[in-house]
């Protein structure tokens, strides 16, 4: 997948399936800018990079004013907007239901779910003043089903699927490509957290279990290209055999 001349936009670029994607998109030839809280860490990610092909954005994807500054300064950096991957998101803290602090649990919801809104609202007029772009959101088989202690994250994930089905069906005609990943369990910072928890079969899982970030980028690689067309408006899960197949990390 050749992605010369194309401008990427992830979030949550500073560690993990964040930073991995922004690895893979730039090695395709794609200009990356990398979004994250963390200036320091995404700035040593965007340095390895590359200044020609990196910049590194400070946002908080909670607040709508920074992601449309953010857009605008990619824009200004690279002058367009193709793929904007929604990568970022926490599960922490993880609570039963009748325990949960609804402060913290609002905070989940403001990056994980509003975080997607907000990327698409600011991402979307660019896309379709110039005709074309992708969005590509992270999932998670939480959408489906609820997980114990879990109740922010299997939340916010079925809301960010459903903003995913209404970009496609809003957009879709005026060039616009939308679609979920669901990649399974990946070998981040998330897992350590849940690990951490002991709440739930998901925390007892050994480490190996874990597919590496490197799968899930080369997903979304791969989703920005024809052979996922026929997945538009719907979720793509890297659990299936098939489709890492497709992808080439079987």
């Amino acid at each position: 997948m050749d992605m010369t001349g194309k401008v990427v936009m992830v979030t949550g670029a500073s560690r993990g399936i964040g930073a991995a994607a922004a690895k893979r998109f730039a090695a395709a030839g794609a200009k990356v800018a990398l979004v994250a809280r963390s200036a320091d860490a995404v700035a040593d990610v965007a340095g390895e990079i590359g200044r020609d092909q990196a910049v590194a954005i400070p946002c908080d994807i909670s607040r709508y004013w920074e992601v449309d500054q953010t857009v605008q300064n990619c824009i200004e950096a690279f002058g367009r907007l193709d793929v904007l991957v929604n990568n970022a998101g926490v599960i922490e803290p993880i609570a039963h239901l009748a325990e949960a602090d609804p402060e913290a649990w609002g905070q989940v919801i403001d990056i994980n779910l509003k975080g997607v809104f907000h990327g698409m609202r600011a991402a979307l007029p660019p896309m379709i003043a110039q005709g074309s772009g992708t969005i590509l959101t992270i999932g998670s088989g939480a959408a489906h089903g609820p997980v114990e202690a879990w109740s922010h994250y299997c939340a916010s994930k079925a809301g960010a699927l459903m903003l995913t089905r209404m970009a496609d069906k809003e957009n879709r005609e005026a060039g616009i490509r939308a679609l979920s990943l669901s990649p399974g369990t990946v070998a981040t910072q998330m897992q350590k957290e849940i690990k951490a928890s002991g709440v739930n079969p998901i925390s007892r899982l050994d480490w190996s279990d874990h597919i590496p970030p490197e799968w899930v980028a080369e997903a979304l690689l791969w989703m920005c290209g024809p052979d996922a067309d026929d997945y538009l408006g719907d979720e793509i899960s890297l659990r299936d055999p098939g489709i890492r197949s497709k992808v080439g990390v079987a």
